[in-house]
């Protein structure tokens, strides 16, 4: 038997005809989705289906980060690949490197186009954005007077904090009237003054949520000065205003827990800090109570009237102390004062007189000391110990040396006592 192939050589041979093939490595197919697995190692397998066939579909994990939607059972998409074979196999698969919804690729490209020249614009820029007040009185909401987004954001506030007023703008969200609705919504609620707005819908496919990616949407919100939350569509869906808005919600529902403080929470809250606070408001009573006690005990063993009459009994010893020093120095005085009389007799002129001593005055009062001051006829004032004598200057004479020296010894000795008394 000649040329008679292995299987692995005929799957080889088949997988290079594949990749020879220059449609089948960059191939765009449509289809509906089915059997669509997420799978734990990041990988996505589905499989493509129209009325006349299917074909598996596998995409890497590497590749499903650029995935802007979460794939499902019965889309219509559009999926961007190669077709390959799987030697093992020997079966052949699209590696899809990029899905599309079918018919809103030009949306997407749309989308992506404003995105960025809001972008570029700083409509995105995180220093715009203002912050969402804690505690509000007013929730401002735009969105379809009808449907499941405005009943769930109702409901969720009402749970949350009923005293928070709610109003409504029904605003259209689909359609070519959507746009300017919208706008409107969003100005006259910012004239009204709510604390913070929630604009959105619920979920629907792209061209459904198409209102909220157009620029005139955009730059209203951009221009409020009250806080906006974007709530549209489901947790997948992302619009323009997601990006352009204060903060973004997934759903409308989580726009209203975001906007509306629990009040069930504060309340507990506060009824935490009330118990805490009167805990330490009891331990420190029971702490004053205590050291109220120990002071009680200690003026029962200090008594006041015991006190007092400890201070009297040292008010009268420092007294008597007080007495004694003072008694102390009147006899250093009195000694002192007797030493000083002592002296002063011993220097008194009628001292001097008793002695023998005389003092004379010329008729003036001045003290006469020097025998060349008077004359012969002199009237003087000659003062003794008991009197005085009043006399006239016959003849004056001076003291001779040698007759101080002839004077008897006995005259000299008694001079000399005296002189040693002054």
């Amino acid at each position: 038997m000649k040329n008679v192939y292995s299987v692995g050589q005929v799957n080889s041979y088949i997988r290079n005809m594949f990749s020879q093939d220059f449609m089948l490595r960059s191939i765009y197919v449509r289809g509906e989705v089915s059997n669509c697995k997420y799978h734990s190692s990041g990988h996505l397998y589905f499989t493509l289906k129209d009325e006349k066939g299917s074909i598996a579909c596998v995409m890497f994990s590497g590749y499903r980060k650029g995935l802007k939607f979460r794939l499902e059972e019965g889309q219509q998409v559009v999926a961007l690949g190669s077709v390959e074979v799987y030697e093992r196999d020997g079966k052949y698969q699209l590696y899809a490197k990029e899905i599309i919804p079918d018919g809103a690729g030009w949306l997407y490209e749309k989308f992506e186009r404003l995105k960025k020249e809001l972008a570029e614009r700083g409509l995105f820029a995180p220093e715009y954005k203002q912050p969402v007040p804690k505690y509000i009185r007013t929730l401002g909401v735009v969105t379809a007077p009808a449907g499941a987004a405005v009943q769930d954001i109702i409901n969720i506030t009402h749970r949350r904090n009923p005293y928070v007023q709610i109003i409504l703008y029904p605003a259209i969200v689909q359609g070519d009237q959507a746009v300017p609705s919208i706008v409107n919504g969003i100005r006259a609620l910012e004239r009204i003054g709510v604390d913070v707005m929630i604009v959105g819908r619920g979920g629907g496919s792209i061209e459904d949520l198409w209102a909220f990616n157009d620029e005139a949407v955009a730059q209203a919100v951009f221009d409020c000065t009250v806080p906006v939350i974007s709530a549209v569509g489901h947790e997948t869906d992302t619009t323009i205003i997601d990006f352009v808005s204060d903060l973004r919600a997934p759903t409308p529902s989580a726009a209203a827990e975001l906007a509306v403080y629990d009040v069930r929470s504060f309340l507990a809250l506060l009824s935490d800090k009330k118990e805490g606070l009167d805990r330490r408001m009891k331990s420190r009573l029971d702490r004053e109570k205590l050291r109220l006690g120990h002071m009680k005990q200690r003026m029962q063993y200090v008594s006041p009237a015991n006190r007092i009459r400890e201070k009297r009994m040292r008010a009268l010893r420092l007294e008597e102390d007080l007495n004694a020093a003072m008694q102390r120095v009147l006899e250093e005085r009195r000694g002192r004062l007797r030493l000083y009389a002592e002296r002063l007799k011993g220097l008194s002129p009628l001292d001097k007189l008793c002695q023998g001593f005389s003092h004379v005055e010329d008729e003036k009062g001045r003290t006469v000391s020097d025998i060349e001051r008077v004359r012969p006829g002199d009237l003087l004032t000659i003062y003794m110990k008991n009197g005085r004598a009043f006399a006239e200057v016959k003849e004056t004479a001076a003291w001779d040396p040698q007759e101080l020296q002839g004077r008897p010894a006995q005259e000299a000795r008694e001079e000399n006592a005296g002189e040693e008394k002054e």
